[in-house]
């Protein structure tokens, strides 16, 4: 036999030579979640190991990432019903906690990248990502009108300090009009980091847990996209560049690694993947039962999004992977 694949598996040091694609901690986004207070951490059950938190403890929490290695976060924020209504008004006050804490953290961290969250239903009394109208079905969320409320939060972020801003809501034409509206206002170095196909599935529910986000009626399936329809994601993804987008975004990823595949083949512009916090939770809940290993699984998953084509990785895992490289 000429050809013998197994030579270059035969020693650790000869797979590390060979190995085709790599994960590293600046392919990492963390996204952390913050709530109003002082002095809290808020265990969410579904996502063990993940947890809200009041400002004060959130600035020491990114203290102890960044000391280990990590340098890009993504901010949520969890809010009280008596901060939200149908025009999720509080996203783009300026004293509101989202923002305060998107300027906290910049003023103390300077050198990290901050990515921002911009849709409405951390926000709206009704949960969902735009302003929802009556309509022939029932209700109709709105796509014009939205626009101009995810526009005030997008310049509000921007003036607060965001790097990146990431547009989640799935409206049709929001990366033009965003882009516009920053440009226009002389925030032509914020990026946007476009949720280019967010599919309409199930691995959503402990990241709404942890917002208390979901929709008080009805779904998103009329904006999210249909996780049957791959084709469909060229279509979101020429328009998001042609908008101005800086980055494509896959998400969920682990189970659309496809998806990421195209975008990689078809675009230029660095895909990236959120690794959602449902397909987080499988992981934990078979490690936390002995049905398999925890860490390797991990790594596992991350490399295989890497090999798909994702330059950046948006995961809960992070911290998770900055400790086992430091240790």
């Amino acid at each position: 036999m000429l050809r013998r694949p197994r030579r270059n598996r035969k020693s650790p040091v000869i797979r590390e030579l060979v190995q085709e694609n790599s994960l590293s901690l600046s392919d990492l986004i963390y996204p952390m979640f913050v709530m109003e207070g002082e002095g809290v951490r808020s265990e969410i059950t579904s996502m063990p190991g993940v947890a809200r938190f009041s400002l004060d403890l959130l600035l020491e929490e990114m203290q102890e990432c960044v000391d280990l290695g990590l340098r890009t976060f993504a901010l949520f924020p969890n809010l009280p019903e008596s901060k939200k209504d149908k025009y999720a008004t509080e996203s783009h006050n300026p004293e509101g906690l989202y923002l305060q804490a998107v300027k906290a953290i910049k003023t103390r961290f300077p050198d990290i990248a901050l990515m921002t969250d911009v849709a409405m239903d951390p926000y709206s009394s009704d949960g969902h990502d735009g302003i929802v109208e009556e309509g022939p079905n029932g209700f109709e969320v709105v796509n014009d009108q939205s626009l101009v409320v995810l526009g005030k939060m997008a310049l509000a972020q921007a003036r607060a300090g965001a790097d990146i801003i990431g547009p989640s809501d799935m409206m049709d034409g929001r990366i033009g009009y965003i882009r516009e509206l920053l440009d226009s206002e002389g925030f032509t170095n914020v990026s946007i980091m476009a949720y280019t196909a967010k599919y309409a599935g199930a691995f959503y529910g402990p990241f709404r847990d942890a917002l208390d986000s979901a929709p008080r009626f009805g779904d998103k399936k009329t904006y999210q996209m249909n996780p049957a329809n791959s084709r469909e994601a060229l279509i979101e993804a020429e328009l998001d560049y042609a908008e101005g987008a800086d980055f494509l975004m896959v998400k969920p990823a682990m189970v659309y690694l496809d998806i990421i595949k195209l975008l990689s083949e078809n675009f230029d512009l660095p895909i990236a993947a959120y690794n959602v916090s449902g397909e987080y939770a499988m992981v934990k809940a078979a490690a936390a039962n002995g049905w398999l290993d925890g860490e390797r699984a991990m790594l596992e998953i991350l490399t295989a999004m890497k090999r798909a084509g994702a330059k950046i990785i948006l995961t809960y895992f992070a911290k998770e992977v900055a400790q086992l490289r430091k240790s």
